[in-house]
């Protein structure tokens, strides 16, 4: 894709889902492009360039599973051992899972406690510690190694790991091991480095879906593994690049053989149908497009929305940067499609719904939960499935004036079921449209929780 024709096509999307600022990185067989469009904030404007940085979000795991690959080269850490090995004080809910869990059940999502939890735990090198010991208030809702769930909270005590087995803060050894390395000039955790550079603010909508300014700006300290990397899409895209293969700057990092980067990309856990793709790799989603895995992760943050996306066959990879949100997820979702499609001539389609007897729907009616998430499922009168998602009402009850910001809007989603027997559902409209989930059933057809947003919510009993 050439310069001009990618330009022109990141100003069309950006103008087409209303998107304040957008920068995106193409890398495809040796080139590289870069395309910006619009301001940092619809406030104190100022216009986007390559080297904006914008918050990339849960991009961030990539790093923190990169670290620990590296770790385990050098012979400090062993992905398969507990995780009790490397943090001895440990507490979990239940105490069979603390023993059991491992390092790289940490990073493939499948450690089985509840994974969207954000207490701030301050901004002092401690944050970490202090925050892996509330990990006993996390209710566990599979054992170890069984269930795939997104899950924010055993990145953070991945993290915690990496401190333990470096002796120094999360961000200091992620520069020392990864970024410096690499020459990633323009990649940073602290707000006081951030601040002093151009960088974007994110947008929601208000009632009136005009865009707001996103407040507060971004996440507490403790979720610097999960998600606290803010970068310029000239650093996300060399990342990508890194990870596909391209050793323009790998001198650094010896120890990450291609062995090891390609260990990251073979899957770990199969969620076929999911939200995020078809498997769980060790720290990267993949999406199997037949012949070949579409690698990918992807960020939010309070109004902003990062994505990165590599083909490592084709030596190919997009990274997407925008301020908004949710559209910026709809937008780079559709955009990849595009860019893919054009550069490779392979075809990211998204499951169809299929016409299913609204009696076999009504299996999965009910009221799903997990922590800070509420969804109810119903039939209409079309026969199709609802999927009403709201914060969990413990949440909102609890929640402080600060905390208000965090909370999700209510959702009202169209699904439509495409495979009976894996019971796979897939949106039908809206900014979601084409995200797919699942419901789990045991073998008596019985349903126990449904898949959605990556999420494992549980059937409350009736």
């Amino acid at each position: 894709m050439k310069y001009y024709e990618f330009r022109e096509l990141i100003a069309e999307f950006a103008n087409k889902f209303g998107i304040p600022g957008v920068a995106a990185g193409l890398w495809h067989k040796g080139k590289t492009v870069y395309a910006h469009h619009g301001v940092t904030s619809t406030e104190n404007p100022l216009p986007i360039d390559n080297h904006t940085l914008f918050q990339s979000g849960s991009i961030g795991k990539t790093f923190t599973a990169t670290a620990l690959l590296m770790l385990e080269s050098e012979g400090r850490v062993d992905l398969q051992s507990p995780v009790r090995r490397y943090i001895p004080e440990l507490r979990l809910a239940d105490e069979s899972a603390a023993k059991q869990v491992t390092l790289q059940q940490l990073l493939n999502h499948t450690a089985g406690w509840e994974g969207d939890f954000f207490p701030d735990t301050g901004e002092g090198d401690d944050a970490l510690a202090r925050f892996v010991c509330r990990f006993n208030e996390l209710t566990q809702l599979t054992s170890p190694g069984k269930v795939f769930s997104y899950n924010n909270a055993a990145f953070s005590l991945a993290g915690r790991v990496i401190e333990k087995v470096t002796g120094e803060t999360y961000e200091r050894a992620i520069r020392s091991m990864l970024l410096q390395p690499l020459g990633f000039r323009e990649s940073f955790f602290s707000r006081d480095e951030i601040m002093t550079r151009r960088f974007a603010v994110g947008h929601t909508p208000a009632e009136d879906d005009r865009l707001q300014i996103a407040r507060p700006w971004g996440l507490p300290r403790n979720s610097a593994p999960a998600g606290g990397i803010s970068t310029s899409i000239a650093d996300l895209l060399a990342w990508g690049r890194f990870h596909a293969g391209d050793s323009f700057r790998g001198d650094g990092l010896r120890e990450l053989s291609f062995s090891k980067l390609s260990a990251m990309r073979t899957p770990t856990v199969h969620t076929p149908g999911g939200a995020f793709g078809d498997a769980m790799g060790i720290g990267w989603f993949l999406s199997n497009l037949g012949d070949t895995w579409l690698v990918s992760h992807s960020g939010s943050t309070p109004g902003q929305e990062a994505s990165l996306s590599l083909l490592p066959d084709y030596d190919w990879a997009l990274a997407l940067l925008t301020n908004a949100s949710p559209v910026g997820l709809a937008m780079n979702r559709e955009l990849r499609q595009q860019v893919l499609a054009s550069c490779t001539g392979i075809i990211e389609e998204p499951p169809k719904p299929k016409s299913v007897d609204s009696a076999r729907l009504t299996a999965y009616a009910g009221e799903y939960r997990a922590r800070g998430m509420c969804c109810r499922v119903d039939v209409d009168e079309a026969g199709e499935l609802v999927l009403s998602v709201n914060n969990d009402p413990q949440l909102v009850e609890q929640a402080t004036e600060a905390d208000e910001a965090s909370l999700s809007h209510p959702m009202t989603l169209q699904a439509g079921l495409v495979d009976e027997d894996t019971h796979r559902y897939v949106f039908k409209s809206g900014l979601f449209q084409g995200m797919t989930g699942y419901f789990d059933c045991n073998s008596d057809g019985e349903t126990k929780g449904v898949h959605l947003f990556g999420r494992w919510l549980h059937r409350a009993k009736m």
